[in-house]
């Protein structure tokens, strides 16, 4: 049932965190008037149907995959960056579901992703403070007063972005570019050789049983789920000006859905109880994310249970742990014991990237490989010994070889950070890392499978 206590703008009257300061208000509100007016980015339909692959995922039956940018820019808006991390993305839905004979459940961290929560308001260099930078929808990069002011005219300047990259996005997931068919093609020149042949002969073996079925009269012609995919967007429902402009009733079912993306979250740092994010996102009908850290308690996560989804509806909540390697195996186990005896509809996933960030000693923000991956193991297998379902991975990711995250196959070390590390804010993997990764899950899928 909808709310009858809420309305886009009732997050007004709370405290919101991680909010930038506008000079010039009249000038807001003229550019939240005609984004209010612009087309939705997605549509209420389209959520809905990930809210139903998320409600398997939460029984089992299904994993999610979500992935993308730390941050998008708008400087290095192009074609190419988005095909490739599509077609990173596939790559790795394709391993994870050869291994795990289930459905994924593929989210990706774009069309949206421009806002950043910052640990502080202001940011010093040599003797000059200014405001930090928070994201392209609010200011820009460069250290200069004038692109440190937040403006909101870059507010529709995300939005242009992101309808052209959902515009691309769903020409790759129903043009062809997904064909099963194509699986070969899907391997991009960087990724690692040992990585490349791993998948060459896993696409062998699907083509094999693509050309098995074909012979039977099974072809993607008649069967449109071997020629294209479903492909949903998410992002941090951070800034709350450009998400209650993007809110809107569907006329199908007379409630609210907030149409810039098909899932949203909230942060970490602005997930308090009686603050804005929450009492936004409670309205509106699209499936929630919700990052946890080390310090979260049983009685946040009922809190939130209890705002979110009162009612317990399949697929609407999911938890995104985040604590770290070491910390994930110390808090994560107690917190899953006293939840689950309540019954509630959770899908768990795990973001291992935010609680292992470093500073190299050269300076460079960076993440390990091997931490990623103890975060990722540790959480599979707590879940495995108490009985709960892990049931995805969220991930800082770019179909980029960039040089931002040390270790793994490619064996990246902290003084190769500075080769290619073009992260807007976050280290991410880069495209052979994260197929390194999909096929170690994959190996957990597969024993937990048999």
């Amino acid at each position: 049932m909808q709310n009858t206590n809420w309305n886009p703008k009732s997050w007004r009257d709370k405290i919101a965190l991680q909010q930038p300061i506008y000079e010039d208000l009249n000038a807001l509100e003229a550019i939240e008037k005609k984004l209010s007016k612009y087309p939705p980015l997605v549509f209420a339909g389209e959520a809905r149907t990930l809210k139903s692959r998320l409600a398997k995922v939460s029984k089992g039956e299904a994993f999610l995959l979500q992935g993308g940018d730390c941050a998008e820019s708008f400087a290095d808006f192009n074609a190419i960056r988005i095909r490739d991390l599509f077609k990173v993305i596939l790559q790795m839905a394709v391993v994870l579901t050869y291994a795990g004979a289930c459905p994924i459940v593929k989210v990706g961290r774009l069309a949206g992703q421009f806002a950043k929560p910052r640990s502080s308001d202001t940011e010093t260099s040599n003797g000059i403070t200014l405001p930090s930078y928070r994201g392209d929808i609010i200011n820009g990069i460069a250290f200069e007063k004038a692109a440190r002011e937040a403006d909101p005219k870059r507010i529709l300047q995300a939005y242009n972005q992101s309808a052209a990259t959902l515009n691309l996005i769903r020409a790759f997931a129903q043009g062809g570019l997904a064909d099963l068919n194509q699986v070969q093609k899907w391997n991009l020149n960087f990724v690692n050789s040992a990585q490349s042949e791993r998948f060459q002969n896993m696409a062998d073996k699907i083509t094999q049983a693509l050309a098995f079925m074909e012979a039977c009269g099974i072809t993607a012609q008649n069967t449109p789920t071997l020629h294209e995919t479903e492909f949903f967007t998410s992002h941090e429902a951070l800034l709350l000006n450009y998400e209650e402009a993007l809110t809107r009733k569907d006329h199908l079912t007379n409630k609210w859905y907030d149409c810039s993306a098909h899932m949203l979250w909230i942060g970490e740092r602005t997930r308090n109880l009686d603050g804005a994010h929450l009492e936004f996102l409670r309205g509106v009908e699209n499936p929630l994310g919700v990052k946890i850290g080390p310090q979260a308690s049983r009685e946040d996560i009922l809190g939130i249970c209890e705002i979110l989804n009162p009612q317990n509806e399949e697929g609407r909540l999911n938890f995104i742990i985040r604590m770290g390697a070491e910390v994930i195996k110390d808090k994560l186990p107690k917190l899953l014991e006293s939840i689950k005896k309540e019954g509630r509809e959770i899908v768990w996933s795990i973001d291992p990237m935010h609680g292992n960030t470093i500073k190299a000693s050269n300076g460079y923000k960076t993440r390990s490989f091997d931490s990623i991956l103890d975060e990722m193991k540790a959480f599979f297998e707590i879940h495995r010994s108490i009985g709960t379902y892990a049931g995805g991975v969220h991930l800082e990711m770019t179909g980029e070889d960039v040089t931002e995250c040390v270790g793994g196959m490619q064996a990246i070390t902290e003084e190769n950070l500075g080769c290619n590390y073009n992260t807007q804010c976050d280290p991410r993997l880069n495209a052979s890392q994260a197929v390194e990764l999909s096929f170690l899950i994959a190996d957990i899928l597969k024993k937990r499978r048999v």
